[in-house]
């Protein structure tokens, strides 16, 4: 008689290039743990030296990373700055939406734009703000985020909307929220950033409910 063949243990198929499916979800954890371990080195860098003051080389030091790994994760130190405003838009879309749907659009911005400020360290934020605003490239990349903050805006406003009609409120009102908060913050700033945030966005839409009115 034949010897019976060894039976053969049941197994997860891998993945196409042989590993374990698990192995991209744990790469990808350490990739985007590696990003955010070298956007807030270069945060802290920034603010202690001055953003011309601080090399791509100071960031990586402080990261532990090498300067080629550095390019893998941002093209330059202006896009550093930028990955600090990541998921802003994101954020302020699920406000928007998780709003009442008895709130009027205006107050569902307000809202919105209050959680998602709070989630933000007012001195960390004051402190960014004045160096994007005496840096020309960061300046030019702060008008980019304020156009995602308004598309962001809209998109979440736009889904409150029942008709045509009430999209193009969306947007309106997506518009009219996002240059108050660049005007608001601005004057935030001025002021020496004294004002807790929440309480510049109330003061911020009050003034255009009163123009409107």
């Amino acid at each position: 008689m034949n010897a019976s063949k060894p039976a053969r243990t049941s197994a997860k198929p891998l993945s196409p290039g042989g590993k374990s499916p698990v192995a991209p979800g744990l790469r990808a954890r350490k990739q985007q743990a590696t990003r955010e371990r070298l956007a807030r080195a270069a945060m802290v860098l920034f603010l202690e030296r001055g953003f011309e003051a601080t090399t791509i080389d100071d960031i990586a030091a402080a990261a532990d990373v090498s300067r080629r790994s550095f390019f893998h994760y941002f093209a330059s130190k202006e896009d550093v700055v930028a990955a600090w405003q990541e998921g802003a838009a994101a954020a302020l879309v699920a406000e928007v939406v998780a709003r009442p749907a008895g709130e009027t659009m205006l107050t569902a911005a307000e809202n919105a734009i209050a959680a998602t400020l709070k989630r933000i360290d007012p001195a960390e934020a004051a402190a960014m703000s004045r160096l994007k605003r005496d840096n020309p490239a960061l300046q030019a990349r702060d008008q980019l985020k304020y156009e995602k903050l308004e598309r962001a805006l809209a998109e979440g406003l736009s889904q409150r909307a029942r008709n045509k009609s009430e999209q193009l409120k969306a947007r309106l009102v997506a518009m009219i929220a996002t240059g108050a908060m660049r005007v608001g913050g601005e004057s935030w700033i001025g002021g020496g950033a004294r004002e807790k945030p929440e309480a510049f966005v109330k003061r911020t839409f009050d003034a255009i409910r009163a123009i409107l009115a």
